[in-house]
């Protein structure tokens, strides 16, 4: 396999130690992007960030919402990373992991505790909490994400710190994220082809937000819809929380596809004609514009595929309506759809597809905009469109939070349940559970 040598790694690591950096490997059906931050590429003054390497490459090993050729995917991945790492002048040993692969999905847990005659204090959030996370039972499902959404005292919703506060009872409603334990170890066993540390996995829609979205969006309500090659994901958020994650097994590999079953062309020359020509709405003199297309098969004496523009709407635009009739209905189904003032916010490479916008406006019937990472403002102009989000979300979660009420260590290592909970001593926090809470409440 092309890529990161084990001496290299080596090496890597231990200039690693001696300058922490960290990376971000986004992992799609399209391509493979990673972006390095220094430790200094953290800017508190305005919440910022400085990525001090970005690179992407053309994904492979990846179809639709898996991993089909692990070697095919770990050269990918070594390569991204390569080029991240020389950009940066730092080498890294491992990587968080955004995508969309191995039918991530969300659920709900809730959980009532007993308060004393005192104050609210951080041990009873951490009961709260182990009650809840003992209730999980997510059978061939790896938690990737495991954030609090709203805490209650004596039943009244909408508490953000209900530290200090007096009640009868503390409530809990804790969101996990979860993947298909297949395709978590599929994963981890491709970084291990590359030589790389896997460090976390996060969903790429949930990341995605986190590099597009306004405060006011969180707290207001939204839908971040992350449109990739071959998984289209939402994540949706309200109070400034996390309350649903949701994904399709269709993407815009699926428009190609159609494209090249349509017109008789070749997938290469399909994604040709969606790139530069294609669109979602109509436009003007679409009938009268004469589009060329190669033709399918190696017959020299074939000429090439010619037909209107207006062709290719009339093959785009009912896979792309379909797409997010589909994602507006399970969002429904769930509960999870906001209220109609709401906006929804596309992120990914399919969502820079002429007309996509305004197909959702009409979908959703609510406003729509394209998202790009908001908070690096020096990525070059090839590395800052929204097909970058889940990469620069990835460092922004790194360096502002949200954090996991469950460490990535421990996500990353087995099933969780009540005992990974954070913890408290009776003369304070441990460390970790003290960092989790001052950087949540």
């Amino acid at each position: 396999m092309a890529g990161r040598s084990r001496d290299n790694q080596g090496e890597a690591g231990r200039a690693a130690a001696r300058t922490p950096a960290v990376a971000a490997l986004d992992l799609g059906h399209s391509k493979v992007s990673c972006f390095i931050m220094k430790p200094d590429g953290v800017r508190h003054a305005d919440r910022t960030i400085r990525v001090a390497g970005a690179s992407h490459v053309q994904s492979k090993g990846v179809k639709g919402g898996a991993v089909i050729n692990m070697d095919e995917a770990a050269s990918a991945i070594g390569h991204a990373v390569e080029r991240a790492e020389r950009a940066a002048g730092s080498p890294v040993s491992g990587v968080v992991v955004s995508t969309s692969i191995g039918q991530m999905a969300s659920h709900r847990l809730q959980a009532k505790v007993s308060l004393g005659a005192g104050p609210v204090d951080d041990g009873d959030l951490a009961r709260a909490i182990a009650l809840a996370l003992g209730q999980m039972k997510l059978p061939n499902r790896r938690p990737i994400h495991v954030l609090p959404i709203a805490w209650s005292i004596d039943g009244a919703r909408g508490v953000r710190d209900p530290r200090s506060m007096r009640g009868g009872s503390l409530g809990l409603d804790l969101l996990v994220v979860s993947m298909a334990e297949s395709a978590f170890a599929t994963l981890s066993h491709c970084l291990e082809l590359a030589h790389l540390d896997l460090q976390g996995v996060v969903a790429a829609p949930v990341v995605s937000s986190l590099a597009a979205l306004e405060d006011d969006e969180m707290d207001l309500g939204c839908v971040c819809i992350d449109l990739g090659g071959g998984v289209t994901s939402a994540a949706v958020w309200g109070g400034r929380s996390l309350l649903h994650v949701e994904s399709l097994g269709v993407g815009g590999d699926h428009v190609t596809a159609d494209i090249a079953r349509g017109l008789s062309t070749s997938r290469a020359g399909a994604e040709r004609l969606k790139t530069l020509h294609g669109s979602a709405m109509a436009s003007a003199n679409e009938d009268r514009e004469m589009i060329e297309a190669p033709p399918r098969g190696e017959d020299p004496s074939a000429g090439p595929v010619v037909v209107p523009r207006s062709m290719l709407k009339t093959v785009i635009a009912p896979r792309v309506e379909e797409t997010l009739e589909l994602l507006r209905d399970r969002l429904r189904e769930k509960g999870a759809l906001v209220d109609p003032g709401a906006s929804v916010i596309l992120t990914g490479g399919a969502s820079q597809l002429n007309g996509v916008r305004e197909l959702a406006v009409r979908v959703f019937d609510r406003p729509v905009r394209l998202g790009k990472p908001q908070r690096a403002p020096h990525l070059a102009d090839a590395a800052s469109g929204p097909a970058f989000c889940a990469s620069a979300g990835v460092l922004l979660r790194a360096a502002y939070g949200p954090r996991e009420a469950v460490s990535a260590r421990k996500l990353m290592s087995r099933q969780i349940g009540a005992a990974d909970a954070p913890r408290v001593h009776r003369g304070g926090l441990v460390a970790r559970a003290a960092g989790w809470l001052r950087d949540n409440l």
